[in-house]
């Protein structure tokens, strides 16, 4: 299994900000020591190039982002300031997990240590996220004729509306969101399917639902499953609103993963949400996703 990483790219952030920059470096060193990963397959992600972006983006937001001349109201609803790093990580972070769809390809199972930008919309960003990860691969490779039908399996906390609104024409790939129905963000766009779950959910309550979703997925005949796998609706995680436990995860990603594995679909993963504190939970939270999938498809 092929992984691509870009937490070599230290982006500077003011003293107190509430972003964890520190978790990708952790799930990184986290990989190794614990040999979920070896050094071999870890692999540094490529910036993507302007002509690559708008595959999924209007050109003049791509420009004006990577020039450093967006509006100032367009960097707060992004959430993070902007700088030279800032561009360079953003532009790895999409290289990464283009990269994990190809080898996933090759090989069954393939991960970026970031990604999962699900808020970014075509022309503006949102909720830490500038481009829309997901929406380019998938666009990407359909364009390129790698694939016919893609499915974008979304159970971070909050809603991919950035996916939704991105691909809401585009019928070759299927959308699934299951997130918390009061968490951000407050409009949300209609994906292909939703499933917006309440307030303080437990396991059984969201493992039974994304069950039934997944029947949709299916049913969709994609295949490459693009997996936000984000960790934010663990319990302790401070902006989540649910109430899984780590077990509870660790179940979601195996029967994600194990359906995908029995169907011959590959996985391409991307980290998504995870905002707890202190931030160890979130890390072995998405350490856990790289068990499960080791463990499932082997590598």
């Amino acid at each position: 299994m092929k992984i691509y990483y870009n937490d070599h790219v230290q982006v500077p952030l003011p003293p107190g900000h509430r972003f964890p920059m520190a978790k990708y470096g952790m799930l990184h060193r986290a990989l190794l020591e614990e040999g979920v990963a070896s050094p071999g397959q870890l692999h540094p992600s490529p910036a993507l190039e302007p002509a690559q972006l708008i595959a999924a983006h209007d050109p003049a937001y791509v420009e004006a982002f990577l020039a450093g001349t967006l509006e100032r109201s367009a960097i707060r609803r992004i959430g993070l300031p902007w700088s030279e790093a800032f561009v360079e990580r953003v532009r790895t972070s999409m290289g990464g997990t283009l990269l994990a769809t190809l080898h996933a390809l090759e090989s069954g199972i393939s991960g970026n240590l970031a990604g999962g930008t699900h808020h970014a919309h075509r022309d503006q960003g949102g909720g830490f996220c500038v481009f829309n990860d997901l929406a380019i691969a998938a666009l990407s490779l359909i364009a390129s004729g790698d694939v016919r039908r893609v499915a974008i399996v979304d159970l971070d906390v909050h809603q991919g509306d950035g996916s939704a609104t991105i691909l809401k024409d585009t019928p070759d790939v299927f959308t699934l969101s299951v997130h918390c129905e009061k968490n951000y963000p407050f409009h949300k766009p209609a994906s292909d399917l939703d499933v917006a779950l309440p307030d303080s959910c437990d396991d059984a309550t969201y493992l039974g639902a994304l069950e039934q979703a997944l029947e949709s997925v299916w049913r969709h005949r994609p295949e490459l499953i693009i997996y936000q796998a984000g960790v934010d609706p663990l319990a302790e995680d401070s902006l989540g609103r649910m109430n899984l436990t780590l077990r509870g995860l660790a179940e979601r990603d195996r029967m994600v993963l194990s359906q995908a594995y029995h169907r011959n679909v590959p996985v391409a993963l991307t980290l998504g949400g995870g905002y707890a504190r202190p931030i160890e939970p979130t890390v072995e939270a998405y350490l856990q996703t790289y068990r499960i999938a080791r463990s499932i498809f082997g590598g």
